[in-house]
């Protein structure tokens, strides 16, 4: 046998060594050559099979060097697509293990580029995913996974919009976190004026709403949104509803007040009460004012005085009566007090009326006495004046047949300038009577009734007044002629007979005359039909007499023992 070249590898050199060892065990064993042949070419064969399947793997070694190479490529491709980035790369030339040293390192830059970016992705999705949550009243949102992602395409046009949307559903929450901030201060506001529970309120409507100090937020859901409106609008109904109540409570209590004339500090223990009765709902803020405390306190202080009001009614009605009595009277005006309080006091006891409406029938007829006594105010006054210029008449009438009137006695210059007044004043009479009953008659025209005055028409007063002034015209002139022809008789005579001799009276003896004849010196007077006599005092007569002074100074003509006698 050759000897193995000294060039050969040891393993070489071993396989050698180990067919001699086998060649020494044969002949030992003393194998035939036919079985050392076949037992050779077995192990050959082994060898080659050894062989073969290196050869195999190694070839499938290359082939997956070759489909990592392919795939690393179209990763790259992939992963820059992605992310949307151009990436210019080749993997070169020299063997496949060359390749993918040239080809890793960018593999695995856009890995940890895809990977920061999908974190971002998955940031801001988490964070959209957690407004949408508290939008939709979840409270906590599921985590977001890479699942959740589109791994195809995080290109920054993808990454933008998100952050749009984000930047959206961040608006949304804030103005939502605004409209709910808005709406608990709204129910506070109506809370404190009406005493209400507002942490119950709220807490009825979401718990996180009541207590934000252990640092959960508030809820913004659409469902919290809805229940807040829902509250806030029937809070407000409560408020109109609780306003519109204690608005008529007042409204009653007031009229029970004027009703019964309650005194001022009485009243005031309300007024917080009563100044809401022209408020309107918007105007009404003040804590704890429409309460249902409050409002009950109204409500038993209305039935205390109402069992008080059927006790004073009585007094109330007739007081009514008294002021309705008085206004006609101050105007002259009929009224059957009598037969009223009699009718007033049978219904009263009867108890089969409604005091509010019959004392609101008496201030309505005390309204209409108002109204009708001002209607008749100026007819009054003209009524005033023609009454004195009757009296000023008459007193003229007395002083002018009174023969000693110019006598030198004491307060003779007074009745002379009283006078002058009265002359004055007589000769307006005329036409005061004219406008007085063209007033009445007009006055009746409108009214549709007839003008009383002390039960009396007017118009049948002022008639007969002038039927009586013509006939003491009518006496005055048949006087003034008598007396003309008694003179004229007595001329006559004294041409006839001579002249009487006569010793007149010294003027001092007259001193006393005056007051024997009875000059008026100011002393009431009537007028001639006997029923106008004045009602008023002296101090107002003289002022009115001031009044008609003042008015066209035009005297009457002395008749002509006046004349004589000045």
């Amino acid at each position: 046998m050759a000897s193995t070249p000294p060039s050969f590898s040891p393993s070489r050199t071993t396989c050698a060594s180990l067919l001699r060892q086998l060649q020494m065990i044969w002949d030992e064993i003393g194998e035939s050559d036919t079985d050392r042949d076949n037992m050779l070419l077995q192990l050959e064969q082994e060898c080659l099979d050894i062989y073969h399947k290196k050869v195999e793997e190694t070839r499938k070694h290359k082939a997956d060097l070759f489909k990592w190479l392919a795939d690393a490529e179209s990763e790259v491709t992939n992963i820059a697509s992605s992310l949307g980035d151009s990436v210019m790369f080749s993997r070169g030339k020299g063997t496949l293990k060359q390749q993918l040293a040239n080809i890793r390192p960018a593999l695995e830059e856009l890995r940890s580029k895809k990977d920061e970016r999908l974190k971002e992705f998955l940031k801001i999705k988490s964070q959209i995913s957690q407004i949408c949550a508290e939008i939709a009243g979840c409270g906590q949102s599921k985590g977001v996974t890479d699942q959740d992602v589109d791994q195809c395409d995080l290109t920054m046009k993808k990454l933008g919009e998100l952050i749009s949307h984000l930047d959206e559903l961040q608006n949304e929450k804030m103005l939502r976190l605004q409209k709910v901030k808005s709406h608990i201060r709204t129910i506070s506001e109506l809370s404190e004026v009406m005493s209400i529970d507002f942490s119950k309120t709220l807490n009825d409507i979401h718990p996180s709403l009541s207590d934000s100090s252990n640092g959960a937020s508030l809820s913004i859901s659409n469902d919290t949104l809805a229940s807040l409106t829902g509250a806030i609008h029937s809070l407000k109904q409560e408020k109109q509803q609780r306003l519109q109540k204690i608005q008529e409570l007042a409204k009653f209590l007031v009229e029970l007040w004027d009703l019964m004339e309650m005194p001022i500090d009485e009243q005031k223990a309300f007024s917080h009460v009563t100044r809401l009765i022209s408020a309107s709902v918007d105007e009404v803020s003040i804590p704890g004012c429409l309460s249902a405390d409050v409002i009950k306190q109204v409500e038993v202080e209305v039935q205390r005085l109402n069992v008080l009001k059927a006790s004073k009614m009585k007094e109330i009605v007739f007081k009514r009566q008294n002021e309705l009595e008085e206004i006609y009277r101050g105007v002259h005006m009929d009224v059957d007090s009598e037969s009223a309080r009699k009718i007033l006091t049978r219904l009263i006891e009867s108890g089969n009326i409604d005091m509010s409406e019959l004392l609101q029938n008496m201030d309505d007829q005390i309204r209409k006495a108002k109204e009708q006594a001002l209607s008749r105010r100026d007819i009054l006054d003209r009524v005033e004046k023609w009454k004195f210029a009757a009296e000023e008449e008459k007193w003229l009438d007395e002083y002018e047949k009174d023969e000693n009137r110019y006598s030198a006695v004491r307060g003779a210059h007074k009745n002379l300038k009283r006078a002058e007044k009265a002359r004055i004043l007589v000769s307006k009479i005329q036409s005061m009577v004219e406008n007085l009953t063209a007033k009445v008659k007009a006055w009746e025209v409108d009214k549709g009734i007839t003008f009383l005055y002390e039960k009396v028409p007017l118009l049948q007063s002022l008639d007969e007044y002038n039927v009586q002034r013509q006939l003491r015209e009518e006496e005055k002139r048949k006087s003034r002629e008598q007396k003309r022809l008694t003179e004229q008789h007595a001329v006559e005579q004294e041409a006839m007979f001579g002249s009487r001799s006569a010793t007149k009276k010294p003027l001092s003896q007259s001193t006393h005359a005056n007051t024997i004849v009875g000059t008026p010196t100011g002393r009431r007077m009537h007028t001639p039909s006997g029923r106008y006599g004045t009602s008023g005092a002296k101090d107002r007569r003289e002022n009115n007499r001031g009044n008609i002074i003042t008015v066209n100074y035009v005297a009457l003509p002395k008749d002509d023992s006046v004349s004589r006698g000045n």
